[in-house]
């Protein structure tokens, strides 16, 4: 007989989830993953003056907000055929590369990074010898036995206090946590750390777009940034050096703790290199355009199927027919009245809801597919793709973290393994490029 195991909600996560499964002699046999709440932005922007609706949508989420608002304004003006000064795509640029290193450092730290460290080992740990495990791997300065010792006793201050505040409800002292003491009180040191790193991350995204999150400075057309190296109320050298001082201090954050903290966690749990495989078709769009036409980008766009690279079929722009015509989502399963695959643009999101059916309705979020088949976007997507392009640079930096991976076990880390439930954190790399 089945055990159905309902998770509501499940947290960690931006926005409402509900995961119920069915488990039969210790395995999922069925699954469900539910979207509990309508957004309806589509609905919201109706009748509403376009130029605004970049200001609307990126509502639908207080973590991932900075790229709802430049897909909304980019699809502004496609429609309108407008180009945009190159100066307004470098600084749309640099907003979405510290958004995305900002969202990239909360998704391994703060949202999966407890499900790998066990906080209450960490008084167990000698701080010394923790910080004498990262001789040789990481030159970050905050990685003294000092610095190690003060996260231990905020530790006991904290488990004395008898409130874990957010550490509580944790699987503390699980079977299934690995890592050794000393391993556990770095991660919980680099974690707090991380908090910093995610203010700095936010500031250079509100000194360019007025606030974080949800910024205010875009305009079809451009950005509202008026720039002028002379002029103190303006976007001038001065700012320009300020803002790339919290740049270089999140490199250094990502290249000698987020890196190699990534690197930590696939040797203390190799299996899960090899669990976890998903849909192995990978999708990525085109990013961080160089010109005013969206035509050139620094990071190149394309679909893999089946994880062979050799598939790679290039994705040129945005508006290439290739990526729009591919991409249909379906109702079948969401309590929206159009059920049969459609394209965004044709499809509705009038809501009706019915009740909760296994086999019918259960969800407010659509089924996207490209091409009829289940594909795999974000951060693994991205980098597959940039390896099929030839890019010498993504080359590079996967080796970096093969070497690192083999100076810590001693063992091999082949592609294969990047299809897993670890592989996607290779996003720390996705950060540094």
């Amino acid at each position: 007989m089945s055990q159905r195991i309902t998770i509501d909600p499940v947290t960690r996560i931006e926005g409402h989830l509900r995961i119920d499964c069915e488990i039969e002699n210790g395995v999922v046999s069925k699954a469900w993953a539910s979207g509990t709440m309508w957004r309806g932005m589509e609905e919201i922007v109706k009748n509403r003056d376009p130029r605004d609706a970049w200001m609307i949508v990126q509502r639908i989420c207080g973590v991932c907000t900075t790229t709802h608002a430049i897909s909304s304004v980019r699809a502004a003006e496609s429609a309108l055929n407008i180009d945009v000064p190159v100066n307004a795509q470098y600084i749309r640029n640099i907003i979405l590369a510290a958004h995305t290193t900002h969202d990239h450092i909360v998704h391994f730290y703060q949202l999966s990074a407890l499900d790998w460290v066990d906080i209450t080992s960490a008084l167990k740990a000698d701080p010394a010898k923790a910080s004498a495990m990262l001789d040789g791997v990481s030159s970050w300065h905050l990685n003294s036995a000092q610095e190690f010792t003060k996260v231990q006793n905020k530790i006991k201050d904290l488990v004395a206090s008898g409130q874990l505040g957010i550490f509580a409800n944790g699987y503390w002292g699980h079977p299934a946590m690995q890592l050794p003491p000393e391993v556990n009180l770095i991660a919980v040191a680099h974690y707090l750390q991380a908090l910093e790193c995610q203010r700095d991350a936010n500031r250079v995204v509100a000194l360019l777009g007025g606030k974080s999150p949800h910024i205010q400075n875009l305009a079809v057309g451009g950005v509202a940034n008026p720039i002028n190296l002379d002029s103190i109320g303006t976007l001038n050298l001065e700012r320009l050096m300020y803002i790339k001082s919290f740049i270089d201090k999140l490199s250094d954050f990502v290249e000698q703790v987020y890196k190699v903290d990534t690197a930590v966690i696939a040797a203390y749990y190799p299996e899960w290199l090899e669990r976890g495989k998903g849909a192995v078709n990978y999708l990525s769009a085109p990013e961080f355009p160089t010109d005013g036409k969206n035509g050139s980008f620094l990071f190149p766009g394309g679909y893999i199927t089946n994880a062979d690279l050799s598939t790679y079929r290039p994705i040129t722009s945005h508006s290439d027919e290739f990526l729009i015509k591919g991409i249909q989502e379906s109702a079948k399963h969401a309590w929206y009245k159009d059920e049969a695959p459609q394209a965004p643009w044709e499809g509705t999101t009038i809501p009706a809801y019915d009740g909760w059916s296994d086999d019918g309705k259960y969800s407010w979020v659509k089924s996207p597919t490209f091409y009829g088949k289940t594909v795999e976007v974000g951060p693994l997507a991205n980098m597959l793709c940039k390896l099929a392009a030839g890019r010498e640079s993504t080359q590079t930096k996967l080796n970096e973290i093969i070497a690192l991976y083999q100076k810590l076990t001693g063992k091999t880390l082949e592609m294969a393994q990047l299809h897993s439930t670890l592989g996607p954190y290779h996003r720390a790399y996705r950060s540094l490029l």
